[in-house]
C-alpha cells in the first residue's frame, strides 16, 4: 500500500473514499466535517438523518466508521468516523488508532482503491499534531487490506503536512 501526504482540500481529491472527521451526530459541524457537507451537497445531510434514525439513533461511538454515497464529491463514498476529543476527556490514544483503523477497514469492505484522510483530532478536538500523525501511519502500516492501494493524508496546511511527513 502506497502512502501520500498532501496538501489541499480533502473535498477535492480524486479517490474512491474520503474520511470525514464528523462528529457523532453525523449532522455537520466546522472544519473538515463542515467542508465535506458543504461540498457533497444536501443529499449528504439527508442521508446521514436517515442514518440516525435508524442504526446510529445516539449517534455515531468514538473510533467507529460508516459510509455514505459520495454524492456531489468525484468520491465515491464518504466515510465518516469520529475522533476522541481531547477537551472532553476523551485521551486514549486506542481509540484514535480505531478511527484511521475502522475507516481502512471499511474501505476495503467496500472495494476502494484508493482512500483519502485528514488528520482526525488534530483540529478543534486537541489532540497533539505529532501524536495524531503517528498514531495515523502506524495504524495504515499495520493494516492488512485487499482492495486498497493507496492512501492519502490530505492536510490543510503545509505545517500539518510537514508532521505528517515526519511521522512518515
Amino acid at each position: 500500500m502506497k502512502i501520500d501526504i498532501v496538501t489541499g482540500d480533502i473535498t477535492t481529491r480524486h479517490v474512491d473514499a474520503i474520511v470525514n472527521a464528523a462528529n457523532s451526530s453525523l449532522l455537520g459541524g466546522g472544519g473538515v466535517d463542515g467542508a465535506i457537507h458543504r461540498a457533497a451537497g444536501p443529499e449528504l445531510l439527508a442521508a446521514c438523518r436517515e442514518l440516525r434514525a435508524k442504526e446510529y439513533r445516539d449517534g455515531l461511538p468514538v473510533g467507529q466508521a460508516v459510509a455514505t454515497p459520495g454524492f456531489k464529491l468525484h468520491a465515491r463514498w464518504i466515510i465518516h468516523t469520529v475522533g476522541p476529543n481531547w477537551h472532553a476527556g476523551q485521551r486514549s490514544p486506542h481509540l484514535l488508532q480505531s478511527a484511521f483503523a475502522e475507516s481502512l477497514a471499511l474501505a476495503d469492505r467496500l472495494g476502494a482503491a484508493s482512500i483519502a484522510f485528514p488528520a482526525i483530532s488534530a483540529g478543534v478536538y486537541g489532540w497533539d499534531a505529532r501524536v495524531v500523525a503517528r498514531t495515523a501511519i502506524d495504524a495504515i502500516r499495520e493494516a492488512e487490506t485487499k482492495a486498497v492501494q493507496l492512501v492519502e493524508f490530505v492536510l490543510f496546511t503545509p505545517d500539518m503536512a510537514e508532521v505528517f511527513t515526519a511521522a512518515a
